[in-house]
């Protein structure tokens, strides 16, 4: 497990926002801070939203322009796994203290989560200074019949603005031999224009997949993710706010020649070792349309449970 919170991650933004959250003293254990949280959301639910509106909050980009993200919306959709450990993200509180670990580190500039986990870790004062994103299709579950029917379960542009977040993802699989997949297009198309209406960030997440066997499959091959790129960057009336969120691929050189939308990389669920991954990513982020990462599974729950080391180590590469 990772050491608990550090005091960059106390609870005084919560307690001057509200009466209700000034016993989530520094000094209680990270569990007792999780169970008074609940008692917050049963006594003062507008807490989250007087937190939402005093947190101190960046632009989405500045100094060097790039980012390092760290991404937590894998429960929403029933992904779950990490490796061989298929409940990895089953307990909150483990993974709310590993986020806060994780948030906490130098270099990290933000946040990728759906709607529960984020208002968690905004009662945590864990955003403070953060850039923020919002998932916004949960939709499609893992291992459903209608997977590939993602749906916009999570947030919508609209409550993006309302948290005061800088913008909001949408995974947008292209699947030739399922017809729900001009729905989803269609879903991600009015997304991408009520961000941009709003001016805030479209992070577009493409997957060139197929059903096989009853299981959907991304194409991982370079000529897949040109393809996948090539539909989705096309989405909504401008491309103006749309970032790419790209899988990690052999030949990146060819996909990145692809498209001129800013970059970042994903990691996914790790089937290298962690020096294998971080070898590939290095490469990837040399190119010039790449712009950082927003990786969630990889640094929260590393092989050997060094959450600090694994999100320095990434932070290095992006900076």
């Amino acid at each position: 497990m990772p050491d608990t919170v550090n005091a960059g991650a106390s609870m005084s933004a919560v307690a001057e926002v509200s009466s209700a959250t000034a016993i989530l003293a520094a000094a209680r254990s990270f569990r007792e801070r999780i169970a008074e949280i609940t008692e917050i959301r049963v006594n003062d639910p507008e807490a989250i939203r007087r937190a939402a509106e005093t947190r101190t909050r960046r632009d989405l980009v500045r100094g060097d322009g790039r980012l390092m993200i760290v991404a937590a919306d894998h429960p929403a959709r029933g992904a779950f796994g990490v490796g061989d450990r298929p409940l990895a993200m089953g307990s909150r509180v483990e993974l709310l203290e590993r986020l806060v670990a994780a948030l906490s580190r130098p270099g990290v500039d933000g946040l990728l989560a759906s709607p529960d986990i984020l208002e968690d870790l905004l009662l945590l004062g864990a955003l403070e200074d953060k850039v923020v994103i919002g998932s916004m299709n949960r939709g499609g579950l893992q291992g459903a019949e209608f997977e590939l029917d993602d749906r916009f379960t999570g947030y919508d542009a609209q409550g993006c603005a309302d948290m005061r977040l800088n913008g909001g993802k949408m995974l947008t699989r292209i699947a030739l031999d399922d017809p729900g997949t001009v729905a989803t297009m269609v879903s991600s198309a009015q997304a991408v224009n009520e961000l941009s209406d709003r001016k805030l960030m479209a992070m577009v997440e493409p997957f060139w997949s197929s059903r096989r066997g009853g299981r959907v499959y991304n194409d991982l091959t370079a000529d897949a993710v040109i393809k996948s790129v090539g539909i989705t960057s096309a989405l909504g009336r401008t491309s103006a706010y749309t970032w790419m969120k790209l899988p990690v691929v052999p030949e990146m050189d060819r996909v990145m020649d692809s498209t001129t939308l800013p970059t970042l990389l994903l990691g996914g669920d790790p089937a290298t070792s962690p020096e294998e991954t971080f070898q590939s990513w290095r490469h990837a982020l040399s190119l010039p349309s790449v712009r950082g990462l927003v990786v969630g599974r990889t640094l929260l729950y590393p092989s050997d449970d060094d959450v600090a080391g694994a999100v320095d180590t990434a932070v290095s590469m992006v900076r």
